[in-house]
C-alpha cells in the first residue's frame, strides 16, 4: 500500500521535541502541544525510542491515549532499544552529539538484528500505549551515526531488520515499513536492494529549502517510479529557516545564515512567512507523502497549520528560482 493510502493528511507531528531535544520542555507542555495537534485536525504522528531513551513516546502515549486509535496513524522506529539500565557514560550520537542530554537517562543501545526488532516494537507498543503501530522506520543506518561502520550496520538491518518488517507487513502487522534517516544514500541504497520492498521512507532534513538538490537528483525520480513516498522530516533545516541558530544539529555557518537570510528577504517582499515557504516547497515534490514538523510548544502547532493554508504568489517561487536559491529542477507550488 502506498504511503499516500496510509497518511490521513500532508501535515504530521514530528515528536523528537517530546523527547526533550534541545531544552526540557515540562510535562504539561509536552503533552499540550500533542493535544493541540489533535485539535488542529493532525491525524499522523512519528515517533522513535531514540528520543529520550523512550520519553517522547511515553509522552505521546499519555496524550493519546483517549483518542479513538482507528483515528489516527502512528509510526515509530527501530533499532534502538531502551534498557532499564542507567547511562553513565556520555552517548555518541556521531554528528549530532547528544541532542537529547535532557531526556531518560536510560542506556540506549543500537540493534539491527530480528529479534531486537520485535523487541523494539513490543516496547513501544508499551510505552505508546497502544495495540499496533501503523507504519515502522528503520532508524539512522547512515553515515552521520556510524561514519564509516555505517555500511556493516546497513548490512546487519538488510538480514535483521528489514525481513523482519518486510514479512510483518506481508502479515498485516503493520501497514508500511522504511528507513528514517537524515542521508540518501541510505535510501538509494534500500531502493537498490534485492528482496524486501520498502513502501517508502521518512528523510530528515535532506528535502528543504536550504538543502534538497541531491535528494531532488537522486532519489526522488526512484520513489516516483516505484510509487512510494517520502516522509519529509526537519523542513525547517533544525530551525535554521525559520531564525534558529543551528543547521544539521550545529550552530549554522555563514553561508547558511546568508542563504536564509536571502529567502527571507524575498519572502518578506511577498509577505510570506519562512514556514509557509518551507512546508509548501517539500510538499510539492510528488514523491512526498508528508511532512513532519517537530514542536513543543502548543502556539508552534496552529503556526504549521495556518503555513499550509497560506497562498504564495507564484513570482515568489520565480524569485527564489532565479536568485539561485531553488534547484532549476525542483518542482514549485502551483
Amino acid at each position: 500500500m502506498a504511503l499516500k493510502d496510509i497518511l490521513p493528511s500532508r501535515l504530521g507531528f514530528g515528536a523528537a521535541p517530546l523527547g526533550n531535544m534541545f531544552r526540557a520542555i515540562p510535562e504539561e507542555e509536552a503533552l499540550a502541544t500533542v493535544e493541540a495537534a489533535w485539535n488542529d485536525g493532525i491525524r499522523y504522528f512519528d515517533n522513535a525510542p531514540f528520543y529520550g531513551a523512550g520519553l517522547a513516546e511515553i509522552r505521546m502515549g499519555e496524550a493519546l491515549k483517549s483518542k479513538p486509535r482507528d483515528g489516527y496513524v502512528v509510526s515509530t522506529k527501530v533499532g534502538r532499544i531502551v534498557l532499564d539500565e542507567i547511562e553513565q557514560a556520555p552517548r555518541d550520537n556521531g554528528e549530532k552529539g547528544d541532542v537529547f542530554a535532557n531526556g531518560r537517562p536510560n542506556k540506549v543501545i543500537n540493534d539491527y538484528s530480528a529479534d531486537a526488532t520485535l523487541r523494539s516494537i513490543e516496547d513501544s507498543l508499551k510505552r505508546l500505549q497502544t495495540d499496533h503501530i501503523d507504519i515502522v522506520w528503520v532508524h539512522d543506518v547512515a553515515q552521520d551515526f556510524y561514519g564509516d561502520e555505517w555500511l556493516a550496520r546497513f548490512e546487519e538491518a538488510r538480514t535483521g531488520a528489514f525481513k523482519t518488517l518486510d514479512r510483518l507487513r506481508d502479515e498485516g502487522v503493520i501497514k508500511a515499513w522504511g528507513l528514517g534517516v537524515n542521508r540518501v544514500e541510505a535510501v538509494e541504497l534500500l531502493l537498490d536492494l534485492d528482496g524486501p520492498r520498502p513502501d517508502g521512507s521518512l528523510l530528515a532534513g535532506r528535502y528543504t529549502l536550504l538543502d534538497h538538490s541531491r535528494a531532488l537528483q537522486r532519489l526522488m525520480p526512484k520513489v516516483a517510479e516505484r510509487g512510494l513516498g517520502i516522509v519529509v522530516g526537519g523542513p525547517y533545516s533544525s530551525g535554521a529557516l525559520v531564525g534558529g541558530p543551528n543547521f544539521e544539529y550545529a550552530p549554522a555557518t555563514p553561508e547558511i545564515l546568508a542563504r536564509v537570510a536571502a529567502i527571507k528577504a524575498i519572502a518578506d517582499r511577498h509577505g510570506i512567512s519562512m514556514k509557509a515557504a518551507g512546508l509548501q516547497f517539500a510538499l510539492a515534490n510528488p514523491a512526498v507523502a508528508a511532512v513532519i514538523p517537530g514542536a513543543s510548544r502548543p502556539a508552534r502547532i496552529a503556526e504549521d497549520t495556518a503555513a499550509l493554508a497560506e497562498v504564495i504568489p507564484a513570482d515568489f517561487w520565480r524569485e527564489l528560482r532565479a536568485a539561485g536559491l531553488v534547484d532549476a529542477a525542483a518542482p514549485l507550488p502551483a
